[in-house]
This record gives C-alpha cells, structure tokens and sequence, in this order.
C-alpha cells in the first residue's frame, strides 16, 4: 500500500532526505522513479549530504554507478536509465546487494536484480519546486514507509 507526503520546496526535500537517512541501515536498498527532471539525483544528493557525503553527487547514467564511501555510511548510487532496452547487469546486481545503502534510479529496468524486499519512492512533478511522493516498501521496509508518511 503506498504512503504519500507533499513536498512544497527544495528544504522539505531536504529534510525529507534527512529524516529518511535516520532510517538507513547496513543493506539499505531504495528505489527512485519518476519523469526526467522529477528529482531523483537531488533527492539523492541531499540524503548524501544526510549520511555526510561531502563529494559532489551527480547522475551516473553513462557510468551507470557511483560509489561515495566517506559519509557514515558507504552510498552506492545507480542510474538504470541506460539499461531500459537491456536488461539487468550481474555487477549492479552484486553492487547493489554488497552496499551498505543502494540508491537505484530508474529502477523498473532492472527488477530482476533487486532484492526481494526495498523501499521505492515515485516522485510526481507537480510544478515549480512541489513533488508528491509516492512511497512504498516491504518486509522491514513497510514501517520505514509508514513512518515517513506520518
């Protein structure tokens, strides 16, 4: 069942991101989804800054993924935007199950390499700097779910 929350701007994203990374654990897989421009490397960059990334997060699309290791928690940051006609890639498979936190964007092209269980957030462009989230998980994600909801 999915939970929503209405962001109004650029710092409740922010802080949206900051309250989700006190949720994050060892394993942690989230799934972003949502049209070009909907947010999804922002949303990123700033849980980044949430865990104490300081490098600059940018998109992978042409590497396909980046890993940033000095925030508390080691980040690895996937764009499968690239893989829409292809499929899934054994190595982002095994990223995504050996990283502490996994950021998969555009993640419905490469179901096949998820774990059973992640949180995903569908993020609706409502115009200038509004979003609605959509918000989704399974297992131990559920609660994660309905707690960012709240």
């Amino acid at each position: 069942m999915a939970m929503y929350v209405s962001i109004e701007n650029l710092a409740a994203m922010q802080r949206f991101a900051n309250q989700l990374a006190t949720h994050l654990f060892p394993g942690f897989v989230l799934c972003l989804s949502g049209d070009l421009g909907a947010g999804k490397t922002t949303f990123t960059q700033f849980l980044g800054r949430a865990i104490g990334i300081q490098d600059t997060i940018n998109s992978p699309t042409f590497t396909l993924m980046k890993s940033y290791d000095e925030g508390r928690l080691e980040l690895v940051h996937i764009d499968a935007y690239r893989l829409e006609h292809i499929g899934g890639d054994a190595a982002l498979e095994e990223a995504i199950h050996t990283a502490e936190v996994a950021v998969i964007e555009w993640y419905e092209y490469m179901l096949e390499n998820l774990p059973e269980t992640y949180l995903s957030i569908h993020l609706h462009h409502e115009g200038g700097e509004r979003r609605r989230l959509s918000i989704e998980g399974g297992g131990r994600y559920a609660a994660i779910a309905e707690a960012l909801s709240a």
